[in-house]
């Protein structure tokens, strides 16, 4: 079985070769960057096989980073890249996105109201029927509120839509971040929602094996079952360590049957991205 980790960043500091959006979007996530090399010797450690390289947010519309990644280890690593949405040339730019090598689709995330806003103002019609249309799969960060995908995939049953997180709120505690669950739930009706159950541990108030987020795991299987679920660790953000982020689902979630925990850890994410095992 392999093990596919559906979320790491990977970024250089800000500098010529590799400038960042002035002003910054936000503070990433440790000083020093993290390389492809540091997130396969983390990996390695942890016993994970492959890893979704996702370029993070304050490093802009930048997939160079990620996409040298996934050249130099193409059995290891692969890109969600990221796309800027108000490029003049945009619609040019999806024709072709799958034909980078080593890309396997894009991420959107929601943060800035601004870009909020557009979500509920018709401007992203276009972008979510040419992703469909073109077989993009999308990973979304909605923190908090998942409901804001319903209209995007009600009207779109070929569009193949991640919600990163579990689309909960990454800024408010532990008990707090579980408030959508019921929406997100409500989605599971929509054959072409996925959920990344990724970075658990951040979510939980209690040390491992994290008990207290082991209801609301069951709630998920259930209404989504293994197919549409995948583990990831958002690594440089993790909580706890990397091992038991992945061991927690190896060994303390009694829901999952082997069958299941083979689903959930890659192979699932590997068919729903068309990254073969």
């Amino acid at each position: 079985m392999l093990v596919t980790d559906s979320q790491i960043h990977v970024w250089e500091v800000d500098g010529p070769d590799r400038p960042w959006p002035q002003p910054p979007r936000n503070e990433p996530q440790r000083e020093g960057g993290f390389s492809a090399e540091e997130a396969l010797a983390a990996m390695d450690a942890a016993g994970v096989d492959r890893a979704v390289l996702v370029p993070p947010t304050w490093v802009g519309e930048n997939n160079a980073t990620a996409l040298e990644a996934a050249e130099r280890f193409p059995d290891r690593l692969a890109v969600m890249g990221r796309f800027d949405i108000d490029a003049p040339d945009a619609q040019e730019q999806l024709a072709g996105w799958l034909d980078q090598p080593g890309m396997l689709g894009i991420r959107v995330t929601f943060l800035a109201k601004p870009r909020i806003e557009q979500l509920d103002d018709g401007s992203l019609e276009w972008f979510w029927d040419t992703c469909e249309r073109h077989g993009i799969p999308l990973m979304m960060l909605l923190r908090g509120a998942p409901e804001k995908a319903r209209p995007i995939v009600e009207r779109r049953p070929g569009l193949k839509l991640i919600l990163d997180h579990m689309a909960l709120d990454l800024n408010v505690d532990a008990a707090g971040a579980w408030a959508s669950m019921d929406r997100l739930v409500a989605l599971a009706r929509f054959p072409g929602v996925f959920v990344k159950v990724s970075s658990v541990p951040n979510f939980s108030a209690e040390p491992y094996p994290h008990r207290d987020v082991h209801p609301h795991l069951k709630r998920l299987y259930e209404a989504y079952g293994p197919q549409r679920l995948f583990w990831g660790s958002d690594v440089t953000r993790l909580k706890g360590t990397y091992a038991d982020c992945l061991r927690m689902f190896q060994e303390e979630l009694d829901i999952l049957s082997a069958d299941d925990r083979e689903l959930v850890l890659g192979k699932s994410l590997a068919d729903c991205l068309d990254w073969p095992e």
